[in-house]
């Protein structure tokens, strides 16, 4: 088969037999293979499957519909955002509640996110006006940020199977640092905040990790570790992922800005960061990481 249309239900909706058998006999497929029951089924395909198509087969049910080449399924490599992607929150606009700023600043991330203004001068504008704000507020905002569900089996079933993960973000260090010792990510590649030992400076330390280093960091760990572009796998869900969703070899668009779903194919809109196993033929029985 040519190529692989892989089908996941959101968490607490169940994979109706029915509207897979009727998307399989649409697309002309295989039998499907069921990668876990009621939760995600992959179906082969002598070519790509019309998306558009499956979708409205789907009737806005919460499921799904992610078409990928059925040669190198599994990748080696994974570089993830982590904002609203590895973990729940915008960890910038999570500090910035510590200095009464936090709708203030969410709104310029907004924009940001959707393409509307650069990143690099956004975070720019975003740092300055937390000039001041005590160190105290960044242990504090991690003590609130939230791991999104999947993201832990994610990492740790990909290094089960031998792959590389990095987590790359126009965050901050102080934050990927502990996301990455928290998950198990190898490495990490973010902005480094300036403080005087007291308190912020309102400066980052320059370049600004942007959309071309995110971009630069997938193709220079990939040459580091000799693999094909079709080995590699990348996620993210704003404007400033968009460079390396497209060089990736498998791009995935993950609850993302609509800037990202109408320039991605793969889009993941309700189903957890699981997904990502189940797109490359991971059974639920060989996930690690659980719990």
């Amino acid at each position: 088969m040519g190529s692989i249309l892989t089908l996941i239900a959101a968490p607490g909706t169940a994979l109706d037999p029915d509207i897979i058998a009727r998307i399989r006999h649409m697309i002309g497929g295989s039998p499907e293979d069921t990668l876990s029951p009621g939760e995600a089924v992959a179906i082969g395909t002598p070519a790509a499957p019309d998306l558009a198509a499956v979708r409205a087969a789907l009737e806005n049910r919460p499921i799904d519909a992610v078409a990928t080449p059925a040669a190198s399924r599994r990748k080696r490599l994974l570089i993830a955002d982590m904002d609203s992607t590895i973990v729940a929150e915008e960890t910038l606009d999570e500090l910035a509640a510590h200095a009464g700023l936090k709708e203030q600043i969410a709104a310029i991330t907004r924009r940001s996110m959707n393409g509307e203004i650069d990143f690099a001068t956004a975070l720019r504008e975003r740092v300055a006006m937390l000039k001041g704000l005590r160190l105290e507020a960044l242990e504090a905002t991690w003590r609130g940020i939230g791991i999104t569900p999947g993201a832990r089996e994610l990492v740790a079933t990909m290094r089960a199977h031998g792959a590389a993960t990095a987590l790359v973000s126009g965050g901050f260090t102080f934050f990927t640092s502990r996301v990455a010792e928290r998950l198990g990510f190898e490495m990490h590649l973010a902005n480094t905040l300036l403080d005087d030992g007291v308190a912020l400076t309102g400066r980052v330390v320059e370049p600004i990790v942007d959309r071309d280093r995110k971009r630069g960091a997938l193709v220079s760990l990939a040459r580091a570790k000799r693999l094909d572009r079709s080995e590699t796998l990348a996620v993210g869900d704003g404007a400033n992922d968009l460079d390396m969703l497209r060089e990736a070899g498998l791009g995935i668009a993950f609850h993302a800005k609509r800037i990202v779903t109408d320039a991605v194919p793969a889009s993941i809109l309700y189903a957890d960061l699981r997904a990502l196993l189940f797109i490359q033929g991971y059974r639920v029985s060989e996930f690690s990481g659980a719990g």
